[in-house]
């Protein structure tokens, strides 16, 4: 099996219980996910098998949209609604005042990841020291909010949709919303809508998996591996020069409008996608080196 799975991943379920479910169910060895979903949360994960696995830091890259509650007046040590709560404070902002401090979120801001995730400091997951009692400096690292759209506000409760950047904590947003309010915030759900071009609308849950695996019918359902990378050019081969290609050799190409370092889809003479290559231009004209082969 070759290809990328749309799963909606249920709440209760870690990432890695998801792609261990389907290993076991599929009898697939080269599996991975294109990241970590809070096990409280539900939507969109990618999952990746055989050659796609190639893609997956690839896949991670891409921009994410997200349904988010946030709670206003109580933070916790996770910033969701699964932690213990560690601050309280009566809410006495107006709805404008809210959505003045939402919508300043948008564009690049610097984001502190919470002791709460999957990133590493010296070999060691944050999660795992944050469970020891342990807090450590983590350095902020520049995210983008895209937008921000406010769904609805009730009682302390504010639902709204986030377009952001790869590595953006849904949490933190909530808990820096809260902060610059001056009352606090927690996030208390969480919907992951999309993954680049992969939408929660088509996501399969592990029910509809399962039925499709024992009816002869998941094939039709398994995502080609350049449908997901459609953010790059196509570039189709004629067969001498894919056979330097396959070779690891640079091939030349046609066409003036490619920028040097610019990723591209290559394509074999059949029309199969064959790699992810990367363009050079020189005085001989332009060519594509392999960047990698799928």
């Amino acid at each position: 099996m070759n290809g990328i799975i749309n799963v909606l991943k249920p709440p209760g379920m870690t990432s890695f219980d998801v792609v261990s479910y389907l290993r076991g169910l599929l009898k697939q060895r080269k599996i991975g996910h294109t990241g970590t979903l809070d096990p409280g949360a539900v939507g969109v994960l990618p999952i990746c098998f055989g050659s796609a696995t190639k893609a997956i830091d690839y896949i991670m890259n891409k921009n994410k949209i997200y349904r988010v509650e946030l709670t206003l007046g109580t933070e916790t040590d996770t910033q969701d609604s699964f932690g213990n709560v560690i601050n309280t404070c009566e809410v006495k902002v107006s709805e404008q005042d809210i959505i003045n401090v939402i919508n300043s979120f948008k564009g690049k801001y610097l984001q502190v990841p919470p002791m709460y995730s999957a990133i590493k400091v010296n070999g060691k997951k944050l999660y795992e020291l944050a469970r020891k009692g342990v807090e450590i400096d983590r350095n902020p690292r520049e995210v983008e909010i895209y937008k921000i759209e406010i769904i609805r506000q009730s009682k302390g409760r504010v639902l709204f949709d986030v377009s952001c950047s790869k590595g953006t904590y849904m949490r933190t947003l909530c808990s820096d919303i809260g902060k610059k309010l001056g009352c606090g915030a927690h996030m208390s759900f969480l919907v992951r809508m999309a993954v680049g071009n992969m939408h929660i609308y088509s996501a399969l849950t592990l029910e509809d998996i399962l039925y499709f695996y024992k009816t002869k019918q998941l094939d039709s359902k398994i995502i080609k591996i350049d449908s997901v990378l459609e953010e790059y050019k196509p570039v189709m081969l004629n067969s001498f020069e894919e056979r330097k290609f396959s070779n690891g050799a640079a091939a030349k190409i046609c066409g003036n409008f490619f920028k040097t370092g610019e990723l591209v889809r290559v394509y074999s003479t059949d029309n199969k996608f064959i790699a992810l290559g990367e363009i050079v231009n020189s005085q001989k004209g332009v060519f594509v080196k392999v960047k990698k082969f799928f």
